[in-house]
């Protein structure tokens, strides 16, 4: 598969608000990953879902004084990893996870290493949001627990359930190249108790899991919320990212009418990841 790399330079100067909002817009429209630059941010869509007409019509490129030049570029699938590993470097989360590249060294060691080949999914851990999904994890009890991953992008998340100890992780992604991207990484990382599908929430049915995450966009998780809860476990737990702080009193009011009580959320750069448990009893 083939993506398009759109450069967006913003002018008078770049800040990181605006570059927050562009990302959050370009989410609306599709695109799976970014890079932010010194000019502004280089965003990456499939090349046959580009429309270059839907983002000109960006709510963003109607703010005052501020001006947006877009340009792009095919980039062909065999050369991802050549453009990734022009700027991509290894992090580090709390002092306890390391997320690097298999073209990383292996040093240093901490309590969690994770070998991330990116290709095109999103997930390495340097967008916000998965920043954000990482710490919680971190902060989360996993040992012996079913797990949801929606959205699994690299598989990153699911790959951290099961390195702290989750009986069983399920990773969905309705994107191709993230289903094999994960199965990917699974393998890279030696975990045994991963099972990768293709589709999205509609495939939920039957089993049930005691953590539900996902790390999608604001439109998504709002049609979602609804099978997330029916398949999570009284005073199971769902955590949400891929919106912006502007959202999140809209994902209150979802959740609250599927009977999920907001507990907390972790704030960065605006991007918001927050946490919810599922109630023995009606909310309303």
């Amino acid at each position: 598969m083939d993506y398009i790399e759109l450069r967006c330079k913003i002018l008078p100067e770049s800040n990181q608000e605006l570059s927050d909002i562009l990302i959050a817009e370009l989410n609306e429209v599709g695109f799976e990953s970014y890079d932010e630059t010194d000019h502004g941010v280089n965003a990456y869509i499939l090349e046959k879902f580009f429309d270059i007409n839907k983002v000109k019509q960006l709510q963003i490129n109607n703010i005052p004084n501020i001006n947006i030049q877009y340009d792009w570029e095919v980039i062909k699938s065999q050369n991802w990893n050549e453009v990734w590993e022009k700027g991509c470097d290894a992090i580090i989360l709390e002092g306890q996870c390391r997320i690097r590249s298999p073209f990383h060294d292996g040093t240093p060691k901490l309590k969690y290493e994770i070998i991330i080949e990116p290709k095109m999914s999103f997930g390495t851990g340097h967008h916000e949001t998965t920043y954000l999904m990482l710490k919680i994890l971190l902060e989360t009890d996993l040992n012996n627990k079913t797990v949801l991953d929606m959205g699994c992008g690299t598989g990153v998340l699911a790959i951290l359930s099961s390195l702290k100890g989750a009986k069983e992780v399920t990773a969905i992604d309705i994107d191709q190249w993230a289903y094999t991207n994960t199965l990917e990484n699974i393998e890279k990382n030696n975990c045994k108790n991963i099972n990768v599908l293709k589709g999205n929430a509609s495939i939920l049915t039957k089993q049930k899991f005691e953590i539900i995450i996902a790390n999608i966009n604001r439109n998504i998780l709002m049609d979602d919320i609804k099978h997330y809860s029916k398949v999570l476990t009284p005073e199971g737990i769902l955590i949400l990212s891929g919106i912006y702080d502007k959202d999140l009193d809209m994902i209150r009011n979802e959740t609250f009418d599927n009977n999920l009580e907001f507990i907390s959320y972790y704030e960065k750069n605006s991007w918001i990841a927050a946490r919810f448990e599922k109630k023995l009893f009606d909310l309303k």
